[in-house]
């Protein structure tokens, strides 16, 4: 796989021996948490393997990598100023238009003198005589903390197809989540893509559109909506400004993180017309929310997500010429239980002479030879191979950290069976380690920003109230936690989402338990429990001095 290229940057900042907090991961959440601990007077450093801020969007640099929330909406909320003064230029931005607000966040708050780039933290093991975090990076740095804070990111940990051969094709080939820093020109290459999850939908069309012959390898075929996207206008901007205080408690008490109307009746109730009308609307409006809760039971009846499968499936056989193609492209799970894509001409670019579609499901994929990719039926050649394959998501870049708590109980041993948190914050026997979104918090089923910010303010509370009661260490308790893990399980099992092999289920990963990862409640709601647990005092943790 290609690697990426090192961006221009300052001078890192040597590493302190012993600090309050250490924070893994310079995106959104670990650039906020540095901010909120530096304003409560306590010492941080941030570790970041990238070269710059950003995170999510420092690594993934393919071809039409965007945001599927407006970027309005995905934005900070704890700073008015910010918010009124950041000049957003599209409705979904792209990956560099919010690198560009990231590095700008760093700036306005000078954070990068606190974070240690080019730096992997690859262990962290608790000291129960001392009460501190030791935390050990690639270079051989040992930092002592008495808190560690994984803001590791849901889809940080990237994942490549188990296929035979990768090392054998002779031409070129990209990972979407390592793409390179300088860009890749396929003009006049023949290219394979292997994917079509999020950044294989968007990747797609701008290959296609440069590339002299693109083949698109699919496994499970996505649900997708069309972004329409467009440049803001200043109308809609000042108009937010003005109200952005109403719209950020707005975002804070909605399912999603992205306020809109509740559905008030059941897909069943409504007459085909009025259903085929609402749904229509939500296609054209260009957000997957929309279509997601135009009616109360889309997530709940089979019956009811049945006639919005049925209504995409029209779309995409409406889009795309060929019957056959268009057939292999209409996904047979229930809408929205798979992470469903806002797209730009996606299932236009299958009406290109130069596309073509290979259904692994009728012809398996054998092995990446040197020319290209075999699948049962025959050999494909190609000059490059892009794989869109995706990340071990929510898990990954938490265990991929040998993380050790009490009695040197590792973090991936204690999660053999699947991943076992309190508000997916904390883990019982990993004293003062928080998980910002982590597994079985909303994270991934809202709106990122909302969440990390709940996290963030959140975590920083409880640090505080430990400093003000003179207490050294917060753990969660396992009967706690083992509450929240039924109550998390609980909640998937009244809705649709355990019916669809997805990576919220680990069932991209091969051996990676199926547990539904998320918590499916709503972030208004999660955020409700949250709130409760401190204002009783953080019930279901242990709190010690």
């Amino acid at each position: 796989m290609s690697a990426p290229a090192a961006d221009p940057q300052a001078a890192t900042p040597p590493v302190p021996s012993t600090v309050d907090a250490v924070i893994v991961g310079a995106g959104f959440s670990g650039m906020y948490l540095l901010h909120k601990l530096r304003g409560m007077g306590l010492t941080a450093v941030v570790f970041e393997a990238g070269t710059d801020v950003g995170g999510t969007w420092y690594w993934n640099r393919y071809p039409g990598a965007r945001v599927d929330v407006e970027s309005l909406a995905y934005s900070y909320s704890f700073d008015p100023d910010l918010e009124q003064t950041f000049e957003w230029e599209e409705r979904y931005p792209t990956q560099p238009e919010i690198l560009r607000y990231a590095q700008h966040v760093a700036d306005r708050f000078d954070l990068r003198r606190d974070i240690v780039f080019r730096t992997r933290v690859v262990g962290a093991h608790f000291d129960e005589d001392g009460g501190t975090w030791e935390v050990r990076t690639e270079h051989g740095d040992a930092v002592h903390a008495q808190y560690l804070v994984m803001a590791t990111g849901c889809l940080s940990a990237s994942k490549h197809p188990e296929i035979p051969g990768l090392e054998t094709f002779k031409g070129a080939s990209y990972h979407t989540a390592h793409w390179p820093h300088e860009g890749v020109d396929f003009t006049g290459l023949s290219v394979g893509v292997i994917g079509t999850g999020s950044s294989g939908v968007q990747s797609i069309p701008v290959i296609a559109a440069q590339a002299s012959d693109v083949t698109v390898f699919q496994r499970t075929p996505a649900y997708s909506l069309p972004a329409r996207n467009r440049k803001l206008r200043p109308d809609e901007v000042a108009e937010m400004r003005e109200h952005y205080r109403d719209y950020r408690q707005a975002q804070k008490e909605s399912g999603f993180g992205v306020p809109v109307p509740p559905a008030t009746k059941s897909a069943l109730e409504v007459s085909p017309e009025e259903r085929e009308a609402r749904f229509e609307e939500a296609w054209e409006s260009g957000s997957l929310v929309n279509l997601l809760t135009t009616y109360t039971d889309l997530a709940l009846s089979q019956e009811a997500n049945d006639l919005a499968k049925a209504f995409v499936h029209r779309k995409i056989k409406e889009i795309v010429e060929d019957p056959q193609t268009a057939a292999d492209l209409c996904p047979e799970y229930p809408v929205g239980t798979k992470r469903p894509c806002l797209d730009t001409h996606y299932y236009e670019t299958y009406n290109r002479p130069n596309v073509h579609l290979v259904n692994l499901q009728r012809e398996p994929l054998v092995e990446i030879t040197e020319k290209g990719i075999r699948t049962a039926a025959e050999e494909y050649v190609f000059d490059a191979i892009v794989y869109a394959t995706g990340f071990d998501a929510m898990t990954g870049s938490l265990t991929n950290v040998d993380i050790r708590g009490r009695g040197g109980a590792s973090l991936k041993e204690t999660w053999s069976a699947g991943p076992r948190t309190y508000l997916g914050i904390g883990s019982a026997g990993f004293p003062n380690l928080f998980m910002i979104t982590g597994p079985g918090s909303p994270s991934v089923l809202s709106n990122m920003i909302v969440s990390i910010e709940q996290h963030v303010d959140w975590v920083c509370d409880a640090i505080a109230h430990l400093r003000d009661q003179g207490l050294r260490t917060i753990e969660a308790s396992q009967e706690a936690q083992d509450a929240w893990v039924d109550h998390v399980n609980l909640i998937a099992s009244y809705t649709l989402y355990p019916k669809a092999n997805s990576w919220y289920m680990g069932a991209n990963v091969p051996g990676k338990p199926r547990v539904f990862m998320p918590y499916a409640g709503g972030v208004g709601e999660y955020r409700k429990k949250c709130d409760e647990v401190a204002a009783k005092g953080y019930e279901g943790f242990l709190l010690d001095a």
